[in-house]
């Protein structure tokens, strides 16, 4: 007998399938029952209604992502040796393609062409457990680094709260170092060598902005 745990998962598994390749509009909740191997009525009953059933979606895969991206920040970072190095391994890492999430990307890029038709707590719940906590995460390194005396966050002069700069300097090395391509798409970027450019060129401008300078004689 399948339990309620096993048919939510299923649920679940299936409309991450569908709302990937058909966007949150045109997903059909009969095709999302069909491919779970459960009635529409079954998912109405865990979900409430669409709008519920694509938040849970979103919010359950990007979690998954974000635990991913998350391991590769602790693995980089969690231990510095030689700053440039490891922010340029840690880059290059993070931009290299997520094939294990390849629903959840398509999902994404869906989420992006048809932002006014989520539903706005849709949104909310796949920042929340993705691209924020990602970013969250990175920023405690940073400060961590910025402590030991590695790096300076915020604007010189300026007396900014200590968390916000973190969080602006990790959106800002996220920034550089994926290129044109948003980190939350996992598609990385077309080969090997053009990633490394990117990246160490990133890396390369976001340490000339947040290297401590030697005071002045």
């Amino acid at each position: 007998m399948v339990g309620r745990s096993d048919k939510r998962r299923a649920i679940i598994d299936g409309a991450l399938a569908e709302f990937g390749r058909d966007g949150y509009a045109r997903a059909s909740m009969d095709a999302i029952a069909a491919g779970a191997g459960v009635s529409t009525r079954t998912i109405y009953a865990h979900f409430g209604n669409k709008a519920g059933l694509f938040e849970a979606v979103i919010q359950d895969s990007a979690t998954r992502v974000a635990d991913a991206q998350i391991a590769i920040i602790e693995r980089h970072l969690g231990k510095i040796v030689d700053l440039r190095t490891d922010l340029e391994a840690f880059g290059l890492e993070l931009t290299a393609p997520m094939t294990g999430f390849t629903d959840h990307f398509a999902l994404v890029r869906h989420v992006d062409a048809d932002l006014d038709h989520i539903p706005p707590a849709a949104i909310e719940a796949w920042q929340l457990a993705g691209p924020r906590r990602v970013v969250g995460t990175l920023a405690t390194h940073l400060r961590r680094i910025a402590n030991h005396g590695l790096l300076t966050l915020g604007v010189p002069g300026e007396d900014a709260d200590p968390t916000a700069a973190a969080e602006l300097a990790a959106t800002h090395l996220m920034l550089l170092v994926q290129g044109a391509v948003p980190f939350h798409h996992g598609i990385g970027a077309r080969d090997e060598a053009d990633r490394d450019r990117i990246v160490r060129a990133g890396v390369h401008t976001f340490l000339h902005g947040h290297t401590p300078q030697p005071p002045k004689r």
